[in-house]
């Protein structure tokens, strides 16, 4: 699960303050050059995330509205 962390915050880093990435694009990252590995790294990414919004380093949102907790598709945005 530390992989999928530093992946995401690093793909946070990269973009610009006010973007988000799809979790899809930090398991994909996790498992480059490995076409459908990502998807058997997405309960990991989940993981990472819960963990990072539990200490308030990222928010999630869905079309724009805020999620309170991870739950359906959601995009990570940089607290």
């Amino acid at each position: 699960m530390t992989e999928a962390r530093a992946a995401t915050l690093a793909l946070l880093a990269a973009r610009a303050a006010e973007a988000s990435v799809c979790p899809s694009e930090v398991a994909r990252a996790l498992t480059a050059g490995h076409a459908d590995a990502w998807r058997d790294a997405m309960p990991a990414v989940h993981d990472a995330v819960d963990r990072l919004l539990a200490e308030g380093a990222v928010r999630l949102s869905w079309k724009g509205q805020p999620l309170s907790v991870r739950a359906g598709p959601y995009r990570i945005s940089r607290a």
